[in-house]
């Protein structure tokens, strides 16, 4: 078995052919591999969001995270360029859209793919994966507990979102959502409610929702962090993943 694999940072076409910087995993192996957009979570294009990059090559997939904040902090510090992204009300929708565009279509294009993309992301990821998976053509989406797919944000809080609802009609591919019982944002009433819209669509789902656990409950540097919860979503994930995007 050849296992080996390379991570390294690339540059990419975003939104309006922006140049924008991304972190590239990818087994070394002839393919053809499935591929997977990583949307990194609010506090940046960390090494948190390059190691479940990484996690994705190992498992035989081809892995690209763009760095969504690339524009407003270059070369800047993780916590910096997310404190000036929240300072502007996080990334537009629209350009989340060309950003996430221009990674499957970089994916795509790599000698080793088999051309199917899904994508995953994680807290504000959760909903962009989302959002993704309702503009663009894409074969398997993965919404980690994303907040304000339903409902809106409370007075003060520091993205500028709307909820999504209004164009889950839109959406392009089966949807594995992974929640917390215990999360606010989204909450279990959130989640029950777009579970409810998106069967009465006729779009391919599946939820799971852990006892226990609230929100970033994937995050194995944080007080959230659920090993049990976290270990089970991993296989969900993965099984979702070999489904429909092969590997």
């Amino acid at each position: 078995m050849f296992d080996a694999m390379q991570a390294e940072t690339i540059s990419l076409l975003g939104h309006g052919g922006d140049r924008i910087e991304g972190y590239l995993a990818r087994p070394l192996g002839p393919g053809p591999y499935g591929a997977v957009v990583v949307i990194h979570h609010m506090p940046g294009y960390d090494a948190g969001t390059k190691e479940i990059t990484r996690k994705f090559a190992a498992h035989g997939y081809l892995a690209l995270c763009p760095n969504l904040y690339s524009r407003e902090a270059p070369g800047a510090s993780p916590d910096d360029a997310a404190a000036t992204a929240r300072a502007a009300g996080g990334v537009p929708d629209e350009r989340l859209v060309g950003d996430v565009g221009g990674a499957a279509a970089y994916l795509r294009g790599m000698t080793s793919s088999n051309g199917k993309v899904g994508v995953i992301g994680y807290c504000s990821g959760g909903r962009q994966s989302f959002l993704a998976a309702c503009s663009l053509p894409l074969d398997a989406a993965v919404d980690c507990y994303g907040a304000f797919v339903v409902g809106t944000p409370p007075e003060g809080f520091p993205l500028a979102v709307q909820p999504l609802l209004p164009i889950a009609d839109r959406l392009s591919c089966p949807l594995l959502g992974l929640f917390g019982a215990d999360d606010k944002y989204p909450s279990p009433e959130a989640t029950a409610e777009l579970e409810k819209a998106l069967t009465e669509l006729g779009k391919p789902f599946e939820f799971h929702t852990y006892d226990g656990a609230g929100h970033a409950f994937f995050s194995v540097d944080r007080p959230a962090y659920r090993p049990e919860a976290a270990v089970d979503g991993w296989r969900r994930v993965f099984r979702f993943f070999e489904t429909h995007l092969g590997s």
